[in-house]
């Protein structure tokens, strides 16, 4: 390890009162013998100025700096724009500071074409971009010269990328770039994650494993969960009774993040808030639905320490340093011990300090929840998943973005794809497959020329068929299928109702634009109805090509918009600890005397969910049979669960009218008592085989799913030169594609990838399979004459759907007080 720092950078640490690290000393290591290293350290670590200390010496160093034509020296992957922006505004402090002849560049979707352009024939010494702009500058002929001489790359949060289809772009672009530049070497940035190996295997592909540096974990977190004085209620996901301790807790500290799991929940707190401020804190809102300029005014606010508070989703998960952030608050449950470590890091970027974080559970089910994820997190104990399999319609992507760079050979860029680690197992015959598909869209489709992206040379390459197709891949380049959205425009004036005519435009002055909303929701609304969006109330004034003109109003009841995903599921790791806590009632000191005596009612009317089996409860109630199973896999495992229990009642005549389900527990009903039904059958594990395969050809899932995979693999473009699809286009078409390729071409490579999408992402088939062979032979069924306790919530479920915010809230309020009445 070197014993001390070059001369310019021990006076420049010394300056500023800091000494070099073990850990970055050790990255510094791994660079002098040309190795890959991987990083893991917590937030205030100094990870990042770790990962840059190899390129800023080295590009110090005389002869980097007398050398002619000298071209990019170093690269850095974020996953996101505004942690690239930061990384480089801190950059320019020690490069200033020590006048090093460095320049440095971020590339990002914000950047100019004027730019972009001169980035690639001018490029500076470290760029800093996102996997999709790698993925575009590969697919240039431009590559070769800007990557040949690239000796470093620096993957930052990389626990965060690795795991996604977006990280298998990188990865297949990484592989690219080891081809281009093979003297590179890679360092990744990480939090704790639960095996190092993995990522240490994904850094390199089939190279040599990556050296790993663990850094001290830092001071332990200050972790506490707020038990709340109100009642705790049996469901909903507002927290709407802690939010005035909420309030009092962001009262004593100079900067709260108050984070939330979805949009919606990120609304409605922001809004309670707001009507409780009585000391007029500086309160923000940050969402990924919201104008990007009005989140950047938000980042600017909290960094410049304008703020109090914000209330945010996952967009503020990442290592960002926001400013004196002194306190963060996880409204309801994390999800996974690993989220909360993250989001604990955010509070206190210093390493000898703790992190100081509280838990809000909204309520009884997540009380249990946030104690396992406070004991998992002062273990330091993770629950990352394990690497996943590249994804197909990502590597047909890859293909003909490597076409629009250059023309190919087949044998070559096999051996390349598969030196990614999530591709590492890819068969050649699915390479094949895929190289066909965009070459011909597959042989149900090949009469059509629109589908034929590649063409194969008279020397056995294979080269982009036309201009064209490479601008429009270009245009669509990226892992990211977004919903479809209206974009929120801020008019003033009249609804249509109080002009007297149909709303045909723009009614008054106004015109900014606020951010943007999924249409589903808005088409829900009539003209004139309220709802939340950026902490205001605004009135819909009607809607116009693909835009919701709104203006500012006033109303008791807004609605709160509705958005697809943003909702995490319950971690394999954290069900495990919750199961466990109910086993053992030695375990419920830590719990509030509300929840321990809910458990202890349960205890008394029925038993208790065990580690290893499942509890089921039948029961009738107003006329119908109920049946709650309480597996704890999570919301997705549930859902898929509940279908195929509802598709075997309907085959035994027992008459199901449907279900609903939470994180922790299901609930089937209908007309046919369900108390005599024999549990080992119904639970069996062959439920995944024809049943699955029966509801998933019925069901529309799967057309949503092949939409998303035939968008990424480039089956159909969103945008093209002079216009862009909406989402009715787009689902039309990828629907009739669908029915052709399933009636003539069942075997077709992308219904395989929406298959993989399905049953690793939406259905959650991997976890429900286990869970069932888990529990077989250990049901335990327990025939109840009413309502259990713990089925509450869960019954409370049952006809909510279509009701938001707090009139939710309040009419699962009304609902459990006569629930809990019959279960007590």
């Amino acid at each position: 390890m070197p014993a001390a720092l070059p001369a310019p950078f021990d006076h420049w640490f010394a300056a500023r009162g800091w000494s070099v690290r073990a850990h970055q000393l050790a990255i510094l290591e791994s660079a002098a013998n040309n190795r890959d290293a991987l990083l893991i350290a917590p937030t205030g670590a100094g990870k990042t100025l770790a990962g840059f200390l190899p390129s800023l010496i080295d590009l110090a160093q005389p002869r980097r700096r007398n050398s002619p034509g000298a071209r990019l020296h170093t690269l850095y992957i974020s996953p996101l724009k505004a942690l690239a922006v930061d990384i480089h505004r801190n950059l320019e402090i020690p490069i200033a500071e020590m006048a090093l002849p460095i320049r440095v560049e971020t590339r990002t979707g914000d950047t100019s074409a004027q730019k972009r352009m001169r980035q690639r024939r001018n490029p500076p010494d470290m760029l800093l971009t996102t996997p999709e702009q790698l993925a575009l500058l590969l697919g240039t002929a431009d590559g070769p010269h800007l990557f040949g001489d690239l000796k470093r790359i620096v993957l930052d949060e990389l626990h965060a990328l690795s795991l996604s289809k977006r990280g298998d772009l990188l990865a297949l672009c990484l592989a690219r770039l080891r081809t281009l530049a093979p003297g590179a070497r890679t360092t990744g940035l990480s939090a704790t994650v639960r095996e190092p190996d993995d990522l240490r295997r994904w850094l390199v592909g089939r190279g040599p494993l990556a050296d790993v540096v663990i850094a001290p974990p830092g001071a332990p977190p200050d972790l506490s969960i707020l038990h709340s004085r109100a009642e705790i209620p049996w469901a909903g996901h507002m927290a709407r009774h802690a939010l005035e301790e909420i309030y009092e807790q962001i009262s004593g500290a100079r900067l709260s993040l108050v984070f939330v799991n979805t949009r919606a929940q990120a609304e409605f707190v922001f809004q309670q808030l707001w009507l409780m401020n009585e000391k007029n804190l500086p309160i923000a809102l940050h969402h990924g639905s919201l104008d990007a300029a009005q989140r950047r005014k938000v980042e600017a606010a909290m960094a410049s320490g304008k703020l109090r508070a914000v209330v945010c989703t996952s967009t503020l998960d990442l290592g960002i340093d926001w400013g004196d952030v002194d306190l963060v608050v996880n409204v309801g449950a994390p999800k996974g011990a690993s989220r909360l470590l993250q989001r604990i890091g955010r509070a206190n970027h210093r390493l000898d300090e703790p992190s100081r974080a509280i838990l809000a559970p909204s309520n009884r089910f997540e009380v249990l929840e946030c104690v396992a994820a406070v004991e998992a997190a002062r273990k330091g104990e993770q629950d990352t998943a394990a690497p996943r399999a590249g994804a197909l319609d990502v590597l047909a992507q890859h293909v003909l973005g490597t076409a629009c760079g250059a023309p190919f050979d087949a044998d070559d860029l096999f051996a390349e794809v598969t030196s990614a680690a999530p591709y590492a197992h890819l068969s050649r015959a699915t390479f094949d497959r895929v190289v066909d598909f965009v070459a011909t869209g597959g042989y149900a489709l090949a009469a059509y020329d629109r589908f034929a992206k590649i063409k194969r040379t008279k020397d056995g390459l294979w080269r982009v068929a036309n201009a064209r197709v490479a601008q429009i891949w270009r245009m669509n380049v990226g892992t990211i299928v977004e919903s479809d959205v209206l974009k929120v425009r801020l008019t003033g004036g009249r609804t249509a109702s109080e002009s007297g005519k149909q709303y045909q435009g723009r009614i008054g002055r106004g015109g900014r634009i606020l951010g943007e909303i999924e249409e589903y929701f808005l088409e829900t609304l009539a003209p004139g109805d309220t709802f939340l969006f950026g902490g205001e109330i605004l009135a819909l004034n009607g809607i116009v090509e693909n835009e919701a003109h709104v203006r500012r109003a006033a109303g008791e009841a807004p609605k709160v918009p509705s958005y697809a995903g943003g909702k995490f599921p319950l971690s394999t790791y954290l069900a495990a600890r919750v199961r466990a806590m109910l086993s053992d009632p030695k375990s419920w000191k830590a719990l509030p005397e509300q929840v321990r005596g809910w458990l202890e009612l349960q205890r008394k009317r029925s038993v208790l969910p065990g580690r290893n089996n499942l509890l089921v409860e039948t029961f009738p109630r107003g006329g119908l049979f109920y049946l709650v199973a309480y597996p704890f896999e999570g919301r997705l495992a549930h859902q898929t669960l509940g279908m195929l229990l509802t598709r075997r009642l309907e085959r035994a005549r027992l008459l199901p009218l449907g279900f609903v389900c939470n994180d922790y527990s299901l609930c089937v009903y209908g007309r046919a008592d369900l108390g005599g039904v024999d549990m080992d059958a119904l639970f069996a594990r062959d439920m995944l085989g024809d049943d699955l395969e029966a509801w998933l050809q019925e069901s529309a899932l799967m057309k949503r799913t092949f939409r998303n995979c035939a968008i990424i693999a480039g089956m159909i473009e969103r945008r093209g030169p002079g216009r862009e699809k909406t989402g009715r286009q787009v689902t039309v078409s990828t629907d009739l594609i669908y029915d052709t390729l399933r009636r003539h071409q069942p075997d077709h490579i992308l219904l395989e990838a929406a298959w993989a999408d399905a049953a690793s992402g939406l259905l959650d088939i991997q976890r429900l399979s286990d869970m069932l062979a888990r529990v077989a032979g250990h049901i335990s069924h327990r025939a109840l004459d009413r309502v259990s306790p713990l089925a509450v919530p869960a019954m409370l479920e049952i006809g909510r759907e279509a009701v938001f915010g707090e009139a939710r809230e309040l009419s699962l309020h009304m609902a459990a007080e006569d629930l809990a009445k019959e279960a007590q």
